[in-house]
């Protein structure tokens, strides 16, 4: 298990099989039961985040193979095969893990899975293997077989089938100066967790090998593509300018902006009227421009551009046009979380001008102060009152001025909610669940991310003295009093002091949390 560089999948294998020794060590450590189903709650975890990106990754294949079937039709054919062989194993290894769980009275406590009746009485049985048994390996056998066919001659792939033989061996295991059966050197005699947690570890090598396998499909079929880097999106429309209420009949145009592509001549009008060559060049593959933008109205661009190919020259119509709209005369006020600022926080605002840039526009407010552009920032902690107004100025291109104004109303900060375990309200909870949860504080249904930390709170059990609790844990003597609280009772956290970073004003107090003891 030691030297070289191991992968982290490696690593946590290697990790496991050292647990099964330290098991055996220990005559089955209660400490080492809850490793093993806190290992098996975090595979469950990654193998969730792995689902959402094997799916991802066939829907994309799915995707390519509606744009450009031709290419892609094949690749997603052996997408799908394949993802139906994880999804079949997956759903196998689920139901048989259901099996094993409901020989227990609580799932989550592990401590009370260590035995290996489950599989000792349904998998081995007089020295052979149970039907069930046989069941299970015909399942690795069948995805092992079948990935291996799926990818039978695949250029590239060569490394990927040697990995799927390996991870998904079931032969015989040498043991000693012989050989044991896979099963019953897996998981003959194990307690319950443990090979619970194998079986979570063998859905997690399935995810991997879908993964790898899909990843490797997408990156040397799209490595192939002909790249699109010298396009751009053009929109082309039948005017410049468009009324409220109107239906817009635009369409989106792929354009080539190829700097080595140049027209050999070209003739352009603009409202009719000739353009000189002064009043245009060609940059990186592309007329530019250079005229004024007339009067109020639309204007129009026509003409053509010549291109020499074979010999011969190419016309390239030309037809666009712009619209030239009167001088602004309003601003553009918003806040960028809503229409309110808070006493307490950094209120980020945006503020702006139409058609004036943002360093020819200023704004004043008391607690307002600018950062870049047209971003600014509204502290409202030391303004009296519940408004604010904010006054804007810009400055014209040709040296006129403009203003307006907006007023925004001024709130404080939410009352907070305590929470037990992300949790708040009334929650029911298992007494050692409690005893191990964090209490914490949070704004609901609160627009700015702004954590809360508790240092102190109150524990109150039926029957007990309040007692006064620092940090965000219980101590010593509020677990003791929780130790004696009766089954159903309602613990009460109340008074939970809690502050936020970067916060000048003091909070509202926070909602009590109430547990219903479960056991």
């Amino acid at each position: 298990m030691a030297g070289g560089n191991l992968s982290p999948r490696q690593k946590m294998i290697n990790l496991m099989y050292l647990i099964f020794i330290a098991m055996l060590a220990l005559n089955m450590s209660k400490e080492v039961l809850s490793a093993f189903g806190i290992m098996n709650q975090r595979l469950e975890e990654s193998n969730e985040s792995a689902e959402i990106r094997n799916k991802a990754f066939v829907n994309n294949l799915k995707l390519k193979a509606d744009e450009q079937p031709e290419k892609y039709e094949p690749l997603k054919a052996k997408g799908e095969a394949l993802d139906q062989l994880a999804s079949n194993f997956n759903v196998y290894i689920e139901e048989l893990k259901g099996k094993m769980i409901a020989t227990v009275d609580d799932p989550e406590e592990y401590e009370s899975m260590d035995k290996g009746d489950y599989l000792d009485q349904n998998f081995f049985k007089g020295g052979v293997l149970t039907p069930e048994a046989k069941e299970f390996k015909a399942q690795i056998v069948t995805f092992r077989e079948g990935v291996i066919k799926l990818l039978e001659g695949q250029k590239g792939m060569e490394e990927v089938v040697k990995s799927v033989k390996d991870k998904f061996n079931t032969d015989d295991v040498k043991r000693g100066a012989g050989k044991v059966e896979w099963l019953d050197h897996n998981y003959k005699g194990f307690p319950l967790v443990a090979s619970l947690t194998k079986m979570t570890q063998l859905q997690s090598d399935v995810k991997a090998t879908e993964s790898e396998i899909l990843g490797n499909m997408l990156q040397g079929t799209l490595s192939s593509e002909v790249s699109m880097t010298n396009y751009t999106t053009l929109m082309e429309t039948s005017k410049s300018a468009y009324f409220n209420g109107e239906q817009f009949d635009g369409q989106i145009v792929l354009g080539r902006t190829d700097a080595s592509t140049k027209p050999s001549r070209v003739e352009l009008t603009l409202d009719g009227r000739k353009l000189s060559e002064d009043q245009y060049s060609i940059e990186g593959g592309k007329v530019k421009l250079k005229i004024g933008t007339g009067g109020v109205g639309e204007h129009k661009i026509a003409g053509a551009l010549y291109f020499a190919q074979d010999g011969e020259e190419v016309e390239v119509p030309v037809k666009s046009s712009f619209a030239t709209v009167s001088k602004p005369n309003s601003a553009t006020i918003s806040a960028d979380k809503m229409n309110v600022v808070y006493r307490g926080v950094k209120n980020p605002m945006t503020i702006s001008f139409a058609g004036i840039p943002d360093n020819k526009v200023s704004a004043s407010a008391q607690g307002l102060s600018r950062g870049s552009g047209s971003s600014y920032t509204m502290d409202a902690t030391k303004i009296q009152g519940r408004e604010v107004t904010i006054n804007v100025s810009g400055t014209l291109p040709d040296g006129g001025k403009v203003g307006d104004k907006a007023t925004f109303r001024i709130k404080d900060l939410p009352k907070p909610t305590g929470t037990v375990r992300g949790e708040d309200g009334a929650v029911k909870m298992q007494r050692n669940s409690l005893e191990i949860s964090t209490i914490g504080a949070k704004f609901d249904d609160f627009d700015f991310e702004l954590p809360l930390r508790v240092t102190g709170f109150k524990f109150k059990v039926p029957g007990q003295p309040t007692i006064n609790v620092s940090g965000n844990k219980l101590d010593g003597r509020a677990k003791g009093a929780l130790r004696k609280a009766k089954r159903g009772s309602d613990i009460t956290i109340f008074d939970i002091n809690a502050k936020a970073t970067g916060v000048s004003v003091i909070l509202k107090k926070v909602s009590p949390i109430i547990i219903e003891l479960t056991n």
